[in-house]
């Protein structure tokens, strides 16, 4: 499991004065950016420490899940990868964009128009999706995962 990074930000810097919250999205931002979880973690508690003389209830909520913030370090993913799989905008946003063409519907009939306007809603968004950064690397993650990648092998130039 991987926590989003972008909701742990949210939620420390909401805990804290404006004035602090660029230096502690810096120090959070570097602690990710390492290449080992212990390093991160290790940076994160250092922080949380400096936190909690003032801001208790911003280092509390840095505390919680921190081992599950560094689980693409534990992984090996490689760092290709880190900006989309390190939060949660690949689920959500496409499902706000089944949202976006769903929420008018204020009667539903039964469940197989449920299923009809979700599935065209979902080929509809499919429509506006990007390529994700890193996405020549996505065979490292099937392999790291165990999986077979559909039909790609890994070039020498891939194989570390």
């Amino acid at each position: 499991m991987q926590r989003c990074r972008n909701h742990k930000t949210r939620n420390v810097l909401d805990e804290l004065p404006k004035e602090q919250h660029g230096q502690a999205l810096n120090l959070m931002r570097a602690a990710w950016k390492v290449k080992t979880a212990e390093e991160g973690e290790k940076r994160l508690e250092q922080l949380a420490r400096f936190l909690e003389r003032d801001h208790e209830s911003a280092a509390r909520s840095l505390r919680e899940g921190m081992k599950e913030m560094f689980t693409l370090q534990r992984l090996q993913i490689p760092p290709s990868l880190h900006k989309c799989l390190a939060t949660t905008n690949i689920i959500e946003s496409p499902q706000g964009g089944v949202e976006r063409r769903t929420h008018n519907v204020t009667r539903w009939r039964d469940a197989d128009m449920v299923e009809r306007w979700v599935a065209s809603a979902w080929l509809l968004t499919e429509k506006h999706f990007r390529r994700i950064d890193g996405h020549a690397d996505l065979w490292a993650l099937a392999a790291i995962l165990g999986r077979e990648s559909a039909g790609v092998k890994p070039s020498k130039e891939n194989v570390a």
